[in-house]
């Protein structure tokens, strides 16, 4: 299955603070997922997942 949410283009949130994403507008599904967060292990290839540490800043972009 290859995943096609577009997170190969998002990269540069990277290190950003999680702020940035309330002035974004996504096409596909978003799930932003903090430490401790319990999220369901499905595989969703339109989905993209945001991981956010808890400092409050992105520490990966991926599809899922």
């Amino acid at each position: 299955m290859v995943a096609s949410c577009g997170a190969e283009d998002l990269q540069s949130l990277i290190g950003q603070p999680k702020a940035v994403l309330d002035a974004m507008r996504f096409s596909q599904r978003v799930r932003v997922i903090t430490p401790g967060m319990a999220v369901t292990m499905d595989f969703a290839p339109n989905r993209l997942n945001v991981h956010v540490s808890d400092a409050g800043i992105i520490t990966a972009v991926r599809c899922g």
